[in-house]
């Protein structure tokens, strides 16, 4: 580094050369850390880790943010979670007799559930992205304005290159 805190020239061939080793070297800070710091934020003391992701699964994926078929929910946690079936209906069930969720069943398959918040669960999703925020908030006032547009930029354009992966 020189006397202008500027990082040293490297050319584009060896950055694209290098970029996968060191993008791998940043996931485990990132996931890991990064991602379990916004989770334990978005997770109260009543829930465990499986029913706070079937909330910010509803509220992130499902129909108006609200409704969401069981067995879409169980697809999208068994692709992150190694957790079973019946550990999926134990958390729902659990959270339905908490008055967060209403179970009923889907009019297009009688064999198929559909999962709704309630009012109550709808309040509660609500203030785990709040205390999200607050934490998002934490961390971008600690970046300037290019970092945080660059930083959402790259994060949109590769969340959206993974999701094109996947259905390739």
């Amino acid at each position: 580094m020189n006397s202008t805190n500027k990082k040293p020239m490297v050319s584009k061939k060896a950055l694209r050369q290098q970029s996968p080793s060191l993008f791998l070297d940043l996931y485990y800070p990132f996931h890991y850390k990064t991602g379990f710091a916004i989770e334990h934020v978005l997770r109260d003391s009543n829930l465990t880790q499986i029913q706070t992701i079937i909330l910010w699964t509803i509220h992130s994926e499902g129909e108006g943010g609200i409704e969401m078929r069981r067995k879409d929910i169980e697809q999208r946690i068994t692709n992150w979670f190694d957790v079973t079936s019946s550990a999926i209906s134990k958390s729902i069930r659990g959270m339905s007799r908490e008055g967060l969720l209403v179970i009923t069943e889907d009019p297009v398959s009688g064999r198929e559930k559909r999962i709704n918040l309630t009012n109550e669960g709808q309040q509660h999703v609500v203030a785990m992205m709040e205390r999200g925020k607050h934490l998002i908030e934490n961390i971008v006032a600690e970046l300037d304005d290019d970092e945080i547009a660059a930083g959402l930029n790259f994060l949109k354009r590769v969340s959206t290159i993974v999701e094109d992966l996947e259905t390739r």
